[in-house]
């Protein structure tokens, strides 16, 4: 009986340890990334649920050079609805090792607390970017226009099932359309 629930306990161990590989996320991140190029405004395309976000539409980031080196990035979007109450958070970010990992970076909107910023994807034109983390609970598709068409975020998708993400949890976040006189869009 004894020996039954050794191999029993292995046997789950070893299906478990299966398991565990099939959900292996590809968290490997740009090798370049030009960060004078990345600057400016983002709208946010798409994100997996989290709560610090939670009922926001409109989302944007826009990144810009602060005087002592690092970049400040404001957060913003609307509660609810593209009505709704607006909301912002001011946080700064930085590449802490700028030559071996430059698409690692860290964020930190509460005092010293820095969280992980992974450039993942990048289009060659800086027209979309695919953020994510060392774990697999954040992640967003972010656009430089409010609207994105639908061929890309399909690629997109696809990209981001070959890395093992589940494109499921993503959420479409709500956006503005397209004002023609906006020079970020």
């Amino acid at each position: 009986m004894g020996k039954k629930i050794i191999y029993i306990l292995l046997g789950l161990f070893l299906l478990n340890s299966c398991k565990a590989q099939n959900k292996m996320i590809d968290k490997t991140v740009v090798k370049e990334l030009d960060i004078e190029r990345y600057l400016g405004t983002w709208f946010e395309i798409a994100r997996y649920d989290h709560s610090f976000e939670r009922g926001l539409v409109g989302v944007k980031a826009n990144y810009s050079m602060r005087p002592d080196g690092k970049i400040k990035v404001v957060n913003s979007g609307y509660k609810g609805n593209l009505s709704g109450e607006y909301s912002e958070a001011i946080g700064k970010a930085k590449i802490p090792d700028p030559l071996n990992a430059p698409g690692k970076l860290k964020v930190s909107f509460f005092w010293i607390f820095y969280g992980d910023y992974f450039v993942f994807d990048l289009e060659e034109n800086y027209k979309w970017v695919v953020i994510g983390s060392s774990t697999d609970k954040y992640l967003w598709i972010l656009s430089r226009t409010p609207q994105m068409d639908k061929s890309t975020y399909d690629g997109i998708l696809k990209r981001l099932s070959k890395r093992g993400y589940d494109v499921n949890k993503l959420i479409e976040v709500e956006q503005e359309k397209k004002n023609k006189f906006d020079k970020n869009t």
